[in-house]
């Protein structure tokens, strides 16, 4: 009789570890997984080094980890972005230029509905080359004419016939147009195309006139670049593209203004419109080739991802974003100090886009 209760007692002790053990089981499965402890950032070749650097010191003076940065470019960024909710996902991203109407409808479609836009100062596409050959003193035109698939020649738009600078103004030099430059999935990229290319075939009237029957059309034509050699995309990592400028002094590139001040003592920046690409030119907005540069947060993602807010605060912090802080020592053109408290207000405040 005994034997028979010990031996229901280990039956039914068995059956509960199983029942148990099963349970642990689906509970797992339905559990979702621990959030991550780590700050995820994607997007833009500029902004990645001001972005690694904040990062570094967010790592060095917090309880948090430091955040893993990739440089995808802007418009892969913004992909990635724009994916979804949920610690899969990333949870800021980069941008040398603000995000397309289209990118919102993407990032709605996939659940991420406040975005939260912080705009961190200014910056300058510089038309770079070797200290080793003479400076450029170039304009929109001449970039345009160099540079785009198709030119107006004697009123008519063909394909780019030029193959050296002086062909496309005679007090240029005798030099193969050959620059090096970031892909169309690149911030600066998107903005060289705008402000430099679509300025320069504004100065032709017979492309210029193309804008008001047919603005697609028009666009298409004035940002289209050439594909025949004189034009090299190099990937997103601008400081290859500074590395081939050292090796062919005949080469330009194209990059923001931060890697042309931490590369001096080798490059040096093209006049455009007979501005220099400087601190003051690029602040002021009379250096023709200026914009803006931002990071994009996932609202949603604060107060889940640890260290969301404390990131931000360091990034708008005087000690990074002032006029002598530390990032402009990595050649980020800093916002006027009103803007810049009106911007922290509004990162603080977590406040989403509205257009």
């Amino acid at each position: 009789m005994i034997y028979n209760n010990q031996w229901r007692e280990n039956v039914f002790t068995r059956k509960i570890t199983v029942f148990l053990g099963t349970a642990a089981i689906a509970a797992a499965m339905t559990t979702p997984a621990v959030a991550r402890d780590q700050i995820r950032i994607v997007g833009s070749s500029t902004v990645y080094p001001f972005a690694t650097t904040v990062a570094e010191k967010f790592g060095k003076k917090t309880k948090f980890k430091t955040p893993v940065i990739e440089s995808t470019g802007s418009g892969g960024g913004l992909k990635l972005f724009c994916s979804g909710v949920g610690e899969k996902y990333a949870d800021i991203t980069n941008a040398s230029r603000a995000i397309k109407a289209s990118e919102i409808k993407r990032c709605a479609k996939n659940g991420v509905n406040d975005i939260v836009e912080v705009k961190i100062g200014f910056d300058g596409i510089v038309l770079a080359n070797s200290k080793d050959a003479p400076v450029m003193k170039l304009n929109l035109r001449d970039i345009w004419t160099a540079l785009a698939a198709r030119v107006s020649v004697n009123g008519k738009l063909v394909a780019n016939p030029n193959k050296f600078w002086d062909q496309v103004d005679s007090s240029l030099p005798h030099t193969k147009i050959e620059v090096i430059g970031p892909p169309p999935t690149s911030g600066t990229r998107d903005a060289f195309d705008e402000l430099a290319m679509e300025g320069g075939c504004k100065t032709y009237p017979n492309v210029k006139a193309i804008k008001k029957q047919d603005k697609k059309r028009f666009k298409r034509i004035c940002q289209t670049i050439r594909e025949d050699g004189a034009y090299i995309e190099a990937g997103e990592n601008d400081n290859l593209i500074v590395g081939k400028l050292k090796a062919n002094p005949d080469a330009f590139g194209i990059f923001g203004y931060s890697y042309l001040d931490q590369n001096r003592d080798v490059i040096q920046g093209s006049l455009i419109n007979g501005k220099a690409p400087t601190f003051d030119n690029i602040s002021s907005g009379s250096y023709p080739l200026s914009r803006p540069l931002f990071f994009y947060v996932k609202k949603a993602h604060v107060g889940k991802i640890p260290g969301m807010r404390e990131y931000i605060a360091e990034f708008l912090s005087d000690k990074a974003l002032g006029e002598y802080g530390y990032l402009a020592e990595k050649g980020l053109i800093p916002m006027p100090a009103a803007d810049l408290k009106k911007m922290r207000k509004h990162a603080v405040n977590l406040v989403p886009l509205t257009k």
